[in-house]
């Protein structure tokens, strides 16, 4: 069995490790510990006798229910089978301008989505070669800091500004940008980016990213870790989605509400654009248990206060921990992950913590600008989270 590219992987980390998968306590798959819902899994209880029929090729219910939760028409939001499928109508559409610009290191699946129909890609690195800089303003529990409106801009130039907390003076890293950007990101071009950035948990402003749109044939803002920040905090632009034709807003349900196994995202763009995905992509990629557990999960405000209330602790309690273990530096962001930088090889640590602790982390191998010194761990519950540092410092003393 090869390698994943992805996180999550169970049924290979749990051959690696001589167990059961329900044995693997993961940290590799960015999903939260305290779902899913009671709320989601009574009404996909409800829903069991329904599925001998089909699912409603419409989504009615899910699309008012997003609706109703975003303030917007339903015709401006499309349903998909997760964000994978709606990266791939997506990557379609893309393939037919001049170039998409992806800020690196990049989520994987927008390769695979831009590589199936030929798109031409355009790299721009968010981060220096040995990995000085990180995150502007380095975010904690209780003050967020995002990047300045201006950052966006300056891929049209020839550096970017970054300004971490702590450090005496401010650095600047390269973009390295080719001859020909400016002819090349131009209005015949492509913006893909994930707000907050995976895998460095980079928080942009919104203001930062709406600088773009009139640069940008199209902008595609990926918001799949957006619903980990509370309401006045979060950056989504999903409000101002029918101001700009241009701009696409893709969503998660699955990570937030811990549904991963029922693949269930959504699009927000313009009418237009949705009606030709739906034309371009097989009938009921969404099933029935996928969509009433939508609706139940947009509903349940109880389950998001939770989850605003416990992610900021838990993500600092692990940060701290991580801090205090010899040879790795974790960088501080606004989802609910970490990346952290490691002086030994990822990879051998990843098979040691499987082999010995039975804990998944996810390594960056599949991020190139990364590679093998650093990786990515979810924030999960203290017990959980206590047990990952423990096994990382006995590590760490052994070797």
């Amino acid at each position: 069995m090869g390698k994943p590219a992805h996180g999550g992987n169970l049924v290979w980390a749990s051959a690696l490790a001589g167990c059961p998968p329900s044995a693997i306590l993961d940290f590799s798959a960015s999903i939260s510990p305290l779902g899913p819902p009671q709320s989601v899994l009574t009404a996909i209880q409800s829903q069991l006798g329904n599925l001998r029929h089909y699912p409603d090729p419409n989504y009615s219910d899910l699309r008012n229910a997003l609706s109703h939760f975003h303030n917007l028409p339903s015709e401006w939001i499309l349903p998909g089978n997760g964000s994978a499928e709606l990266l791939s109508l997506v990557g379609r559409e893309l393939s037919q301008l001049e170039a998409t610009v992806l800020l690196t290191p990049a989520f994987g699946d927008y390769y695979r989505a831009l590589a199936a129909y030929n798109a031409k890609v355009l790299e721009f690195p968010l981060i220096s070669a040995d990995f000085k800089v990180m995150i502007a303003n380095s975010v904690n529990s209780a003050d967020f800091k995002v990047l300045s409106s201006e950052f966006l801009n300056k891929i049209m130039t020839q550096q970017c500004h970054f300004a971490q907390r702590g450090q005496p003076s401010e650095v600047w890293c390269s973009m390295h940008l080719p001859a020909n950007f400016s002819e090349s990101a131009s209005g015949l071009s492509a913006l893909i980016l994930n707000n907050p950035h995976n895998p460095t948990g980079m928080l942009f402003s919104r203001e930062a990213i709406l600088s773009c749109l009139d640069k940008f044939a199209l902008v595609v803002v990926d918001e799949a870790f957006m619903d980990f920040l509370p309401p006045t905090q979060d950056q989504s632009l999903i409000e101002v989605v029918q101001d700009y034709p241009n701009l696409i807003v893709l969503r998660s349900l699955t990570k937030f509400y811990s549904i991963p196994g029922l693949r269930l995202g959504y699009a927000v763009a313009h009418p237009d654009r949705l009606l030709r995905y739906i034309a371009w992509r097989d009938p009921w990629s969404v099933n029935t248990l996928a969509s009433v557990a939508g609706v139940a999960a947009l509903k349940d405000k109880q389950f998001q206060a939770s989850t605003w209330e416990w992610l900021p602790k838990a993500r600092q309690q692990l940060f701290e921990g991580l801090s205090q273990i010899t040879g790795l530096q974790p960088f501080l962001g606004a989802a609910n992950f970490l990346l952290v930088e490691s002086k030994y090889s990822c990879v051998e640590l990843q098979q040691r913590l499987l082999k010995n602790y039975q804990i998944l982390i996810r390594d960056c191998q599949s991020f190139p600008q990364l590679g093998d010194r650093f990786f990515r761990v979810a924030v999960r519950t203290e017990l959980d989270n206590m047990r990952l540092l423990t096994a990382l410092k006995e590590i760490r003393d052994r070797s």
